[in-house]
């Protein structure tokens, strides 16, 4: 009898299909997870910064107009608004060295529109930085960082 193996099957034995159980698996997966999360939890020390807010004052006095910077703004071919007003390179320049000379802390808002171009505003920068060639820190330049419509 070749070809046949060694061990046969009785004819009176049935044969049993086999089976993979899920729930124990389940239940297993389940240990599991909670284990972890246990485990992470008790390992996560909560730290803490010191941050010393500050307080509001409730009758505070309001910012003088004086004390406001001037707005520059850049736009299209070399356009620039001082305050709202549509003026040149030329006449911002003039303005600008006049505003040092009056006020004792000259400030000035630089923003831009989205039509504007990178060179106009380092054009305007380097004219700010001349208004006085012995401190070129005179006037202090801060830029505004949101979208402003054109003239605004």
């Amino acid at each position: 009898m070749a070809g046949q193996g060694k061990y046969k099957k009785p004819p009176d034995v049935p044969l049993k299909e086999a089976r993979i159980e899920v729930i124990p698996l389940i239940d297993v997966i389940f240990f599991l997870l909670a284990t972890f999360v246990l485990f992470t939890l008790s390992l996560n020390r909560i730290q803490k910064i010191d941050i010393n807010l500050p307080q509001a004052v409730p009758n505070a006095p309001q910012q003088d107009d004086e004390d406001k910077p001037i707005t520059v703004q850049v736009s299209d071919n070399g356009n620039y608004y001082w305050n709202q007003e549509i003026l040149s390179l030329p006449e911002v320049v003039y303005r600008l060295g006049q505003y040092a000379n009056d006020e004792p802390n000259p400030r000035v808002l630089l923003t831009t529109d989205d039509l504007a171009r990178y060179g106009d505003v380092v054009a305007l920068l380097d004219k700010v930085r001349l208004v006085d060639p012995e401190n070129p820190t005179k006037i202090q330049v801060s830029f505004e960082t949101v979208f402003r419509p054109t003239g605004r």
